[in-house]
């Protein structure tokens, strides 16, 4: 992968670098992320959020190391504040007008240069340990120290600490390391360092403030607990090493971990977007998921079945898809797949009506990608005979085929499908009864079905019967012949005409029920009115519910989300949709989200934008199906 550079013009700019955001993961839901100025502008950024359970109740555990930088001998010594701040009305320091270029190479390279010296630090965290690498090597200059201290939260990633006299301020030292455990129920950190000298004396530091949590409507101040200063020589030995982690390192192994981390991280990263997909791929227990994105999602159901053909069967990482195919099958109840796994841990909560109809798409699309048709026969067929099976039955929340042949579901207050924003407890978009994107999942997994079926020498009539039903009932019943596309719900006489992008996904998926005409109409509706550079709007602009900006309250924010809000994922389902029905404009469609990976997203794709030009990134900053859904592309 060919690093991406930002120089002095971005570094040294604020409205640039302060909301251009970096990502290390560790494969267990942990990582490591702030922005490239150095500055933590959310509660979420920090040095170590360790996964305690992975993937899962995550912690920030050390938010940051503040850096100086001391030039000539005393009493002449000059000292230069690397690290950059936000308290209340301030800025400070303002390291970031020291910043000369950051880069990813493959992990975070920070280069400063002050008072005649270089220094470049490099930010990295291990595979399958909550353990972050913090590295300042010299690279010319005249003799000169470096002063770190470590500013630790000790808290969970949603939540913000205050200095409090709960707090246990003991710190243990040996040889090249010291640990702290403030708080009995978090794990013990360590510190594996090389410094010549650590000075005792904990301190509290207050009034950090995160501006991003603040435009967001949420608490935003915190203070964080100094417990030492560290000091290197940096003449002496070249480079300045801190490791933190949870596990037992000494700083001499920073050198093997860097090695082996670029050495992981090379064979498959090929470009930007190819290695942000394998920072997704998390472990949970023996199983292997998806975190849905970073830094506040777990793995969803859903989530995960999206952006499983683009971060894995696009990227080759065949053997990750079957892992996390198989794994899935194994929780499967009721012929449900589960929609999330809670934030605290615990069970998972099984209340979506498409994550288990997505799962056939993964698995035919496995199948196309793979041609491994002996692990679909052997490990998953009778699985997805089950599903069905349960379906016809009749499973959770009024999930059941209906007398027409389609997929009937939910009530007024239930939030079945992706569009799931909720404001004091109630739907912001009511989608109960027959969704448009459910039927077409629907009839493309019973049309698979009753393929494999044909396939391993079974009888298919069952599922083609109910294919063919299906697909004529939808055909009949969701066309909507005035605005030359598909109805978003129908329920009984109720015919919800709101102009959305769902109706996409039943022209991209691999069996799809519309004439090839139709399907020209609809796409041309939905390009009208809903494509814009960086994906499909939720809602139509000439709906009076439409929402064009992502902004302002916790609730504000959530009542936008599904309408009018752009979505990234949603330009794979309309490419496919395009490719298949008028042509391939793929590499012209892609064009602004590529562009937008290589800068503002700093490697990554986010969760949405604004509806409203300039179309503002909203949301999580790195989103699994935003990601997938271009790569599959």
């Amino acid at each position: 992968m060919s690093a991406l550079v930002f120089d002095e013009s971005i570094c040294q700019d604020p409205a640039e670098s302060f909301h251009r955001e970096w990502l290390e993961t560790n494969g267990l839901g942990g990582f490591a992320s702030a922005t490239i100025s150095g500055a933590n502008t959310r509660r979420y950024h920090g040095l170590l959020v360790a996964a305690t359970e992975p993937p899962t109740v995550r912690c920030v555990l050390l938010s940051r190391l503040e850096e100086t930088l001391i030039i000539g001998p005393q009493p002449h010594q000059q000292r230069y504040e690397l690290s950059t701040n936000f308290y209340p009305g301030v800025t400070h320091p303002e390291g970031y007008r020291s910043l000369i270029q950051f880069r990813l190479d493959p992990f975070p390279v920070f280069t400063f240069r002050a008072g005649g010296v270089t220094i470049e630090k490099r930010v990295f965290m291990v595979q399958d340990e909550n353990t972050v690498v913090v590295e300042y090597q010299l690279i010319d200059g005249p003799a000169c120290e470096l002063e770190l201290r470590p500013l630790t939260a000790f808290r969970g990633y949603h939540d913000l600490t205050h200095s409090n006299t709960a707090l246990n301020s003991a710190l243990d030292e040996s040889a090249g390391v010291f640990s702290i455990q403030p708080y009995a129920e978090l794990p013990r950190l360590f510190f594996a360092h090389n410094a010549r000298a650590l000075a005792r004396g904990g301190s509290w530091y207050f009034n950090f403030e995160y501006p991003m949590e603040q435009v967001r409507g949420l608490d935003y101040r915190e203070d964080l607990f100094c417990p030492c200063m560290l000091s290197f020589d940096l003449q002496a030995h070249g480079t300045a090493v801190v490791i933190a982690t949870t596990a037992t390192h000494a700083a001499g192994d920073s050198v093997s971990l860097k090695e082996n981390e670029i050495r992981r991280r090379t064979p498959l990263d090929q470009d930007i977007l190819t290695s942000a997909a394998g920072q997704f791929v998390v472990q949970r227990g023996p199983m292997r998921t998806i975190i849905a994105g970073y830094p506040w999602f777990t793995d969803w159901g859903r989530d995960t079945m999206i952006a499983l053909p683009g971060l894995t069967l696009a990227t080759g990482r065949f053997d990750v898809a079957r892992d996390i195919l198989l794994a899935f099958s194994g929780i499967i109840d009721r012929g449900m797949l589960p929609n999330c796994f809670p934030d605290a841990g615990g069970a998972p909560e099984y209340n979506t009506a498409d994550a288990t109809l997505w799962f056939f798409e993964a698995v035919r699309q496995y199948l196309e990608y793979s041609g491994d048709v002996e692990f679909v026969r052997t490990r998953l067929y009778e699985k997805l005979k089950e599903i069905i099976a349960a379906h016809l039955q009749g499973t959770r929340f009024g999930i059941h085929m209906d007398a027409d042949g389609l997929l009937a579901a939910g009530n007024p207050s239930t939030n079945l499908t992706w569009m799931d924003a909720r404001v004091n407890g109630a739907p912001v978009t009511p989608r109960n009864g027959k969704p448009v994107e459910i039927q077409a999942l629907w009839y493309n997994a019973l049309r698979f079905l009753a393929r494999l079926a044909k396939d391993f020498d079974e009888d298919d009539a069952q599922f083609e019967g109910l294919a063919t039903k299906a697909a004529a009932s939808f055909s009949t019943s969701f066309w909507n012949e005035d605005a030359g596309c598909l109805y978003d719900v129908v329920d009984g006489s109720l015919r919800d005409a709101s102009l959305r992008p769902n109706q996409v996904i039943a022209l991209s998926l691999g069996n799809c029920a519309i004439p090839n005409e139709k399907a020209r109409r609809i796409i041309a509706t939905v390009e009208r009115s809903l494509l814009t550079p960086y994906g499909l709007r939720t809602l139509a602009p000439s709906d009076p519910r439409y929402r064009g900006r992502y902004e302002g309250s916790a609730a504000e924010r959530d009542a936008a989300y599904h309408q009018g809000t752009v979505w990234p994922w949603l330009l794979g389902p309309f490419i496919t949709a395009d490719r298949r029905f008028n042509g391939d404009r793929a590499a012209q469609l892609l064009g602004p989200l590529r562009e937008f990976a290589l800068s503002r997203g700093v490697g990554q794709l986010p969760e949405i934008f604004d509806g409203d030009a300039p179309h503002n990134p909203r949301g999580c900053y790195a989103q699994a199906w935003s990601v997938g859904e271009i790569l599959r592309m």
